[in-house]
């Protein structure tokens, strides 16, 4: 069953805000998606391409240690977005995202938002500063993690 674009965006931190009018720019751009249990949504080190808001599920978020062991970095769960740096600027990957159960997602490619960003600046700098804003709530919020690995990093 195909997730219902307008509801599964206004659940999403980084359309808050947003009228009806700019949640259905982006609703009409993004395509439904389904992760069977235990598939990858995205593997740490690939292109990211595109932003995925989980609409149904919980997506297991995890990164490799330096001697290649899968470090779990926490969970994704409904109306969260994933790889929102894809839609900021071409990188890859920093973790992968696993489906822990059946995941529906809505996934909005970087090429589609950059067709967008012509035709709808307006929205568009919209969600790219809801981007910013929760990407600086969650570095705030995992500053202890990251004070810990910084301690533990070689040569500091």
């Amino acid at each position: 069953m195909a997730l219902v674009p307008e509801t599964t965006l206004k659940a999403c931190p980084l359309f808050k805000g947003f009228t009806d009018t700019g949640i259905s720019i982006f609703a009409a751009a993004a395509v439904s998606r389904a992760f069977p249990k235990g598939t990858a949504l995205f593997s740490e080190g690939k292109p990211g391409d595109s932003l995925l808001i989980v609409g149904e599920g919980t997506v297991r978020l995890s990164a490799r240690s330096p001697s290649g062991e899968d470090v779990p970095l926490g969970e994704v769960t409904v109306g969260e977005p994933l790889g929102e740096l894809a839609l900021v600027q071409k990188g890859e990957r920093l973790c992968s995202a696993t489906a822990q159960t059946d995941v529906m997602a809505l996934e909005i490619r970087a090429a589609d938002f950059q067709k967008l960003l012509a035709a709808k600046p307006q929205a568009c700098i919209k969600l790219l500063m809801g981007i910013v804003s929760h990407f600086g709530a969650k570095a705030r919020d995992n500053r202890d993690m990251l004070r810990t690995l910084v301690a533990r990093a070689p040569g500091s």
